[in-house]
């Protein structure tokens, strides 16, 4: 860094004292560890507010021995030198009563995070935790972990407090054990069957075979399983990404979600309790829970009133529904404005002007060569956008619903859809079987939704049943999804939808030259394919690339 400022000094008994909690002490830039979430926070909204550095900062106001007085953010009495256990916690607790409580500074609680385990959540509690964009999740995998065991007497699913009560708790249960039952009886068999349709040159004790089998049974039979299906997710995001996150399961009619939040706000008050202190106020958190909530059920009262006697459509599997005729031209555009002197707007009439191979040149030159699919292209991209009505199976919706640079929203699973079916299941003679585990679930459904609990309904589906959702996404995350999505290693489900919502782009969208630029779209079909990724990722494993 040429222009980096002049060391800062430090004593030997400040060194000592900072070396823990500083990944240097003589650099202009370094990194902070060791040190609670609060206090980092803490620490960084001083720093906005204070002409010292921040190694100083720390010394002259967090640090115990060191520090001072705390001076008042916005003026007034200083508060008292913290007396707390660790590096000046009670003193960053009370700046955040004032900053955050207070003043409303919501950037502070941008500034610290936690990471938190969910275990034993059910598919529909998953798509909750994962409905907003500002966290991170991992969440266990229906494609690597087969749900053959138990957990403990009852197979891997949730049970609705809802239920507890109800006389439909005993079919219930017998529904969805018989749902892994099958699932678990013809996992074996399926495995046999791919692996006698695999090239016979790679059978034997091959890692990638047998992964690539396995894989695709599992891929398969995940539609016998239920949206009640239990799973782990691992998040991590800031403490107010779970502010905001607590504030809606709170709202949510699902005793699950409601219960997981009670739970989640216990175990976070232990790691970063001053994050939270917003949630639990009536006149703020109690108040945007009511909202929240209030606004669901006029809306479902309005919907009721305006669709009266509306039955829906039948539509492809994926729907182009809105698109920009001139995006292209809007993204020609954007390319050029960083790169020349001209206003917004003179650059879209000059582009406007420029033919069609012209429009096209420029786009390849702004995406150059690129070597791979996390090469992406730069902002000019997400100058026009995509939106698309999707009817897929819940499996294939779970997978997509984890992208979140997008506008994503879905419907209530019901059986109005029907459900998939892949025709290995034929192959394997287990129709009968699938079909029997489908229509017990639809005829359960349709009884809990009776009984005034249409909330709790969609648990008993199974997963190939259909749900409706869309996906608007500008043209920089349509190319990150459909890329990613159309691997030949990913589920067919969604990489059908991947393979048409390209195709839609450069065909219905008319968007040629940005479908173009989409070099790592895969259309092939998938099980050679996927066993061509297995064999590469143990090629890896080995160090024999």
């Amino acid at each position: 860094m040429p222009d980096a400022p002049a060391a800062e000094s430090f004593t030997a008994d400040e060194r000592r004292a900072l070396a823990p909690y500083f990944t240097n002490l003589d650099r202009p830039v370094f990194a902070l560890r060791n040190l609670p979430e609060v206090v980092k926070a803490a620490l960084f909204a001083r720093y906005s507010r204070s002409p010292k550095s921040l190694r100083r900062l720390f010394l002259d106001e967090f640090l115990p021995g060191f520090a001072g007085p705390l001076p008042d953010v916005e003026g007034g009495a200083p508060s008292p030198p913290g007396s707390g256990a660790g590096v000046g916690v009670a003193r960053s607790e009370q700046l955040f009563a004032r900053v955050l409580a207070e003043y409303g500074d919501d950037s502070v609680a941008q500034l610290g995070g936690a990471h938190v385990a969910v275990e034993g959540a059910s598919n529909l509690l998953t798509k909750v935790l994962e409905w907003g964009r500002l966290m991170a999740y991992l969440e266990q995998s229906t494609r690597y972990i087969p749900y053959t065991q138990r957990a403990g007497d009852r197979w891997r699913y949730h049970v609705p407090a809802e239920l507890e009560r109800s006389p439909l708790r005993g079919p219930y249960l017998a529904a969805l054990d018989n749902s892994f039952a099958v699932y678990a009886r013809w996992l074996d068999p399926l495995v046999a069957h791919y692996k006698q349709r695999l090239p016979s040159a790679d059978a034997g004790a091959s890692g990638a075979f047998q992964a690539t089998a396995r894989a695709q049974a599992l891929d398969a039979l995940r539609g016998l399983l239920p949206a009640a299906t239990t799973s782990n997710v691992g998040i991590f995001g800031s403490g107010q990404a779970y502010e905001l996150l607590l504030l809606r399961m709170r709202a949510h009619p699902l005793a699950e979600v409601r219960a997981c939040a009670t739970a989640m706000r216990a175990e976070l008050e232990e790691v970063i309790p001053a994050f939270l202190t917003r949630v639990d106020r009536p006149e703020r958190g109690g108040a945007w829970s009511d909202y929240l909530a209030s606004t669901r059920a006029a809306s479902e009262r309005a919907a009721g009133e305006v669709l009266a006697g509306e039955t829906a459509q039948a539509r492809a599997e994926v729907s182009l529904t809105d698109f920009d005729p001139d995006g292209e031209v809007k993204v020609v555009a954007a390319a050029l404005y960083a790169v020349s002197d001209l206003p917004d707007d003179q650059l879209l009439a000059r582009a406007r002007q420029l033919s069609a191979e012209q429009r096209a040149a420029v786009l390849r030159a702004y995406v150059g060569e690129r070597q791979n699919r996390r090469h992406k292209p730069g902002r000019a991209f997400e100058r026009t956008a995509y939106r698309f009505d999707v009817v897929a199976d819940y499996g294939a919706f779970r997978d997509l619903q984890r992208h979140r640079l997008l506008s994503l929203e879905w419907q209530r699973l019901s059986p109005a859809l029907g459900y998939a079916m892949p025709s290995v299941v034929a192959a394997i003679g287990a129709v009968g079987e699938w079909d029997e585990v489908m229509r017990v679930g639809a005829e359960l459904y349709r009884e809990v939704a009776a009984a005034g609990l249409v909330e709790v309904a969609p648990y008993v589906l199974p997963m190939a049943y259909r749900v409706r959702f869309y996906m608007e996404m500008n043209a920089r995350e349509a190319m990150h999804l459909i890329e990613l999505r159309s691997t030949p290693q990913g589920h067919p489900a969604y990489r059908r939808i991947a393979q048409r919502m390209h195709a839609l782009i450069a065909e219905q969208a008319g968007h040629r030259a940005i479908a173009a630029a989409m070099r790592f779209v895969d259309h092939s079909g998938g099980e050679q394919g996927r066993l061509a990724a297995e064999q590469a990722s143990e090629q890896k494993r080995r160090g024999t690339t």
